[in-house]
């Protein structure tokens, strides 16, 4: 399977015709045909369920545009770095993150880092940690931010000093605004909308499992649970901060009472050989950091 087969099979998923992939990519039409039936040969699979108009991906093809696009994007970055000399610090740093307010912290070392290295782009992922911790052992991120209890035995790992608070969102309207702080029987009846990944810090506060509480909704992105709070749906359970509480928001928010907060870490691959400007990145943050 070479390198150029796949970027004809993306550039394919991408137009959605062999026709117009071919003059995309300044081959003839039968040529590219031929190459595709080679590749599916290959791998002995069907990658395109082919109609008159359109050509779909199937399963199989689903699945190898997945990966397929994280073995271009690595090969064209490891280019890049590769064309950097040494003494040049450049390319792009990429960070994943959960939603957090500790990302001000990192945001501060990049406006840093623009002034010092303004060759150096910053590329920034937002999702789980699941969804971090995949990218990053894959090497599609360079360093993963994790908010609270995640095991990272695998990585090398740097403390930030933040330390985010657990709380609720809600209407301004609501009668629990009332309220300074939040405690386990306040919402333990109430319609609750949690984070879709789990979060261990909460289970012992609640003193219930998950089938206990009524959870009407879960979440991935605050943003969008910020909109079903909006609505009056339910109650959000999430990090302070990351959602605005404004007149204008609609929202307000109360912390946990006992008080519940979650550890935030910053962490790379053990014994992996970082880009230059991944390096510098890293040699900042633990000028920063190491004590923390």
């Amino acid at each position: 399977m070479e390198l150029r087969h796949l970027q004809y099979f993306l550039t394919i998923a991408r137009e959605g015709t062999i026709s117009g992939a071919a003059q995309a990519l300044h081959l003839s039409q039968p040529s590219l045909s031929r190459q595709m039936q080679d590749l599916e040969r290959e791998l002995d699979v069907k990658l395109f369920n082919r109609g008159s108009r359109h050509i779909e991906l199937t399963e199989e093809g689903m699945r190898l545009r997945r990966r397929a696009e994280e073995i271009v994007d690595l090969v064209g970055r490891t280019e890049a770095e590769l064309r950097v000399s040494a003494e040049t610090i450049a390319g792009e740093v990429r960070i994943g993150s959960g939603e957090t307010p500790a990302m001000d912290l990192v945001a501060r070392v990049i406006a840093e880092m623009q002034s010092t290295y303004p060759l150096v782009r910053f590329a920034l992922h937002s999702g789980n940690a699941e969804d971090v911790r995949e990218r990053l052992e894959k090497g599609l991120i360079d360093f993963g931010l994790f908010i609270g209890q995640v095991d990272l035995a695998r990585y090398e790992t740097l403390a930030l000093p933040a330390c985010d608070r657990w709380g609720v969102f809600m209407r301004r309207d609501d009668p629990l605004c009332a309220r300074e702080v939040l405690r386990v029987e306040d919402l333990v009846d109430m319609p609750l909308i949690l984070s879709a990944q789990g979060n261990s810090e909460l289970g012992p506060w609640f003193h219930r499992d998950a089938g206990e509480l009524d959870i009407v909704a879960t979440y991935n992105l605050l943003y969008n649970a910020a909109a079903l709070a909006r609505a009056g749906v339910g109650y959000v359970v999430s990090l302070e901060g990351i959602v605005e509480t404004t007149l204008a928001t609609g929202l307000t928010f109360r912390p946990l009472e006992p008080p519940v907060t979650a550890s935030i870490t910053i962490a790379w691959k053990r014994y992996q050989a970082l880009s230059p400007a991944a390096e510098a990145f890293r040699r900042r943050i633990t000028d920063l950091w190491g004590s923390a």
